[in-house]
């Protein structure tokens, strides 16, 4: 089993996935995170992350994993994205918007035996965001996933993880409760 986590495992493991039949490229960025399109100078959809991090990586990915076929249209998927810094009504829309995310994002890590942690992504925010309560509603997203169904392309890369990083099948328990974390 690998115990250290290098992106170009993941970008490896995305591009075998969905290369091919998502015409979808990982690229390792050098500064923020996008998501671009393919145009006429490059003809493949790029997910974008930053600096190489491999946490980055995942996140990136599980906003590709949500987004349906016309938003993977639209550079950054057309979603509305409000900088850190945001006020407390600003701040729980941009939660509203990230619970699936972050909840694929979590399986992600799981499957690939590495280390999830919630964002809220607020650290020059004028109030300090309630961690414990955001990461409940991503947990409690896990849940339903692992219960109604994983969709189809994130079942895809669960599997694909599960098999480089030799890890055991999803199941509740690899999931704590935010209170049982350190």
């Amino acid at each position: 089993m690998a115990t250290e986590h290098h992106y170009q495992e993941l970008i490896d493991i995305f591009d075998n996935c969905f290369q091919d039949e998502f015409n979808t490229r990982l690229i390792k960025g050098d500064d923020e995170p996008i998501y671009l399109p393919a145009d006429e100078e490059i003809p493949y959809h790029r997910v974008v992350f930053a600096h190489g991090y491999y946490a980055s990586g995942m996140h990136e990915i599980s906003h590709w994993l949500i987004a349906g076929k016309a938003r993977r249209e639209l550079v950054d998927f057309g979603y509305w994205y409000c900088p850190d810094g945001r006020d407390a009504e600003t701040q729980s829309k941009f939660e509203d918007v990230e619970v699936k995310p972050q909840a694929q994002e979590w399986l992600l890590c799981v499957a690939a035996n590495f280390p999830f942690n919630v964002s809220c992504d607020n650290l020059s925010g004028d109030f300090d965001p309630d961690r414990i309560a955001f990461q409940r509603r991503v947990h409690a997203q896990v849940m339903v996933y692992l219960q109604e169904g994983i969709p189809a392309r994130t079942a895809k890369l669960i599997e694909a993880l599960r098999e480089y990083y030799q890890t055991p099948p999803l199941a509740a328990e690899q999931f704590p409760w935010p209170e049982d974390l350190n």
